[in-house]
């Protein structure tokens, strides 16, 4: 059905539970609409109606604020923009835009309150537009948590309507002919005769045109791109090599830097010698860094040679550390005293578990590296008050800020250009990376300088994902699944990353639990505890974050439940869920693969697994064959549901990467400590699956949720949950510690 929708002068949608939410927070400056960023920088004849649509003479620019890091969301962003602005993307120029508030993230709302996503009741959308009003507040620019579609999927349909209605008015003043006779297409607003008068013609005017407010969002019946098979706009730069990414970027006289920092995550630097260094070939000037040393040199080569020959005298690490010591860490947070939270506690857990036959079982993951095939890297220069960055990152509003605390100067006087992302999996999330670059640069004014971290340098001075450890605990009877009572305890993701911005964050952190409380399923008796684990390594974002753990932890042991019950493991799932759109999805991954029970043919087996994260349903079935050289990986079928498809081409890449993404790490990869650092430094001690292990993958998007959600990140918690339940299927055994190769082989 087709809506109407409302944008104030150069701005954006307020959804109505967020305005719900800001009677509380204060109505008045809530409403109170950011500043357009696009004006700052406006020629004469220049037209930006709204922050996201800019008209010159010479063409038209569509602002497209969420980073790309691979995943095509400066394509799907530029898509709904065209699709209201009755353009074609071939006639587009794209552009991430400067950091503003203008363009704050409006979907991180729902995984910020306290409420399951498939509550969708008044107290649950109000809590929703008060963490709305929050994120507008503090100006939340940040590409994360698969928000990006959602966040834009209104916002920028609107923001293309308003543009395309403003510049039919602009026509009218033009032409003298009335609005009602004018229509667009491709770029031009059509005369009643058939004459084109393009975008760019009407610039002047549309300038000068007060922005239409009141437009009609289009039906779907009528949409010539959402939906339908897309071309991404960075394909043909990609496969010709012509796309540049951070790491590329190049500009007159610049210097060129890498870093040396204490192995030992947070340890201290106390002393080092660089007189060998200081006499090598292109060494420009060695300068203390937060953590360590940096070296700027005349190409980054010579700057990564001369840093391997300073010594140092590292401090120790600030966490265990061997493993073990992480390890028990996790192992003695089980307690009142480090119980984070507990949102799911449905029946009566410890009597139904006092029935006896209790079935425990303990699972663990690992930290792992974000490993981007990109290393991290970034160039700033510091001339007459003004500071220019150019990186890829996920928070340039962050990275605003904290550069001019450095630079000492105000954020205004701070431009942070974003550059497209060689991958990034969270960890740009992180700039720690700019902020030295920042260090190095007071040291060499008006120069710019690149810093970039060497392979190594990278993985050592990641900011994992999260180590974490599950005890399960469970009843069955009658054939059925009757208690279920998982605790789970971790860091808190939130609090290490958002501390280096400098945030305290209060109460729970969600992450712990995510992708384990809120699960539809209807046991009779079911809880699921978390418990904050203290004194580990600092951690950060790794895609789908808390889920990326849990969807192990939670499924595997509704599978050894459903298998101690004797029950079907799809049917049993399917009998549980009580949440219809998520049942679908289960139907439907169960309809793809032909179920017919774990044990298809002998020497194979296929396991199931679901998950809810970031508000999508996703069930997976995978297909293993078992024989005496090991497991090979056949097939995987998976289901989501996000309310919307946008792009059925980019949804089916991005589903199928996500399923390889969570296979491959729960294969093969960790990141472990010997006195205090990390032992894995390039891939080939942290290897992903081989292209010939990779299986056929089958992928169907469902479209019967009330809201459109994102999908970059759902795809991979259920994938080491139905690897794990294949195996068991054709072996018998039960795996609960990632990486798998400890156990098994796989080829």
């Amino acid at each position: 059905m087709s809506r109407l929708g409302k944008i104030v002068r150069r701005t954006f949608l307020v959804g109505s539970a967020a305005i719900a939410g800001g009677v509380a927070f204060g109505w008045y400056m809530y409403r109170r609409e950011p500043h357009n960023p696009l004006l700052d920088d406006l020629a004469s004849g220049e037209a930006a109606i709204t922050p996201y649509v800019k008209v010159t003479a010479d063409g038209v620019t569509l602002i497209t604020p969420r980073a790309d890091k691979g995943q095509g969301i400066y394509s799907a962003q530029a898509a709904l923009i065209a699709e209201e602005l009755d353009i074609e993307l071939d006639q587009v120029s794209v552009d991430p835009g400067s950091p503003s508030p203008a363009y704050y993230n409006t979907a991180l709302s729902q995984e910020g309150a306290p409420f399951m996503s498939t509550d969708e009741g008044w107290l649950a959308e109000s809590a929703r537009g008060g963490v709305d009003v929050l994120m507008k507040f503090l100006g939340m620019q940040i590409t994360g948590g698969s928000t990006s579609i959602p966040d834009s999927f209104d916002k920028l349909r609107i923001a293309g309507a308003v543009a395309r209605e403003t510049l039919k008015a602009a026509a009218a003043k033009k032409t003298g002919i009335a609005v009602g006779q004018l229509r667009t297409a491709k770029g031009a607003v059509l005369l009643p005769d058939g004459t084109e008068v393009k975008y760019t013609e009407l610039a002047e005017i549309a300038a000068t045109v007060e922005p239409v407010t009141q437009v009609r969002l289009r039906d779907p019946a009528e949409w010539r791109l959402i939906g339908k098979p897309m071309q991404r706009i960075d394909i043909a730069p990609k496969s010709t090599g012509k796309q540049k990414y951070g790491i590329d970027f190049r500009i007159d006289d610049m210097l060129h830097a890498t870093v040396k920092l204490n192995p030992r995550q947070g340890g201290a630097m106390n002393g080092f010698d660089a007189s060998a260094a200081e006499k090598m070939r292109g060494v420009k000037k060695i300068v203390p860094v937060t953590g360590g040393v940096g070296v700027i040199a005349d190409n980054t080569w010579r700057a990564i040679q001369a840093a391997n020959a300073i010594t140092f005298d590292w401090g120790p690490a600030p966490y265990p550390a061997g493993m073990e010591g992480h390890w028990d860490i996790l192992a003695s947070s089980f307690n009142e005293e480090r119980q984070d939270s507990r949102n799911r506690n449905d029946g009566d857990v410890d009597t139904a578990l006092a029935e006896g036959n209790v079935i425990e079982a303990e699972y663990r993951a690992p930290y792992l590296a974000h490993a981007p095939l990109e290393p991290i890297s970034a160039t700033v220069r510091i001339a007459d008050g003004k500071v220019d960055v150019w990186t890829g990152t996920q928070i340039p509003r962050f990275t605003q800020n904290n550069v001019a605390k450095i630079a000492g100067v105000d954020a205004e006087k701070v431009h942070v250009h974003v550059a497209m992302m060689g991958g990034s999996f969270g960890h740009r999330l992180e700039d720690e990376v700019v902020k030295q670059a920042t260090e190095l640069a007071l040291a060499m004014p008006g120069v710019p300088v690149k810093l970039t971290y060497s392979r190594e340098e990278d993985m050592i001075h990641d900011f994992p994902r999260q180590i974490a450890m599950a005890r399960g605990r469970g009843h069955v009877k009658d054939g059925k699944v009757n208690a279920f009572d998982l605790g789970i305890a971790m860091p808190s993701v939130i609090v290490s990353q958002m501390g280096r911005q400098g945030f305290s964050v209060p109460g729970p952190d969600a992450q712990i639990v995510a992708g384990a409380w809120e699960q539809p399923f209807a046991i009779p008796n079911y809880r699921v505890t978390g418990y904050r684990a203290e004194g580990l390594a600092p951690v950060s974002s790794w895609r789908s974050v808390g889920a990326s753990t849990n969807g192990f932890f939670h499924d595997c042991f509704l599978d050894e439940l459903i298998a101690a019950a004797g029950a079907d493991p799809l049917a049993e799932r399917i009998r549980l869920c009580w949440h219809e759109p998520s049942r679908k999805v289960l139907q439907a991954v169960g309809e793809m693969s032909g179920w017919n029970g774990p044990k298809p043919a002998p020497g194979k087996g296929r396991g199931v697994a679901f998950c809810m994260s970031f508000g999508v349903a996703t069930a997976e079935i995978i297909e293993v064959t078992a024989s005496d050289a090991g497991i090979a990986i056949d097939k995987v079928w998976v289901a989501a549901e996000v309310g919307r498809v946008v792009d059925p081409v980019n949804f089916d890449n991005l589903v199928k990467g996500g399923v390889i993404y969570g296979l491959g790490h729960a294969m093969n990869c960790e990141i472990t400590y010997a006195d205090g650092m990390a032992e894995q430094t390039n891939f080939d001690a942290y290897p992903y699956m081989r292209i010939s292990q990779c299986p056929q993958i089958e992928v169907r998007g469902l479209e019967n949720g009330t809201k459109i959600r994102g999908i970059g990140e759902p795809p991979v918690p259920p994938a080491a949950a139905a690897l794990a339940n294949a195996i068991f299927a054709a072996t018998g055994k039960r795996i609960r510690e990632m990486p798998f190769s400890k156990y098994v082989d796989f080829i």
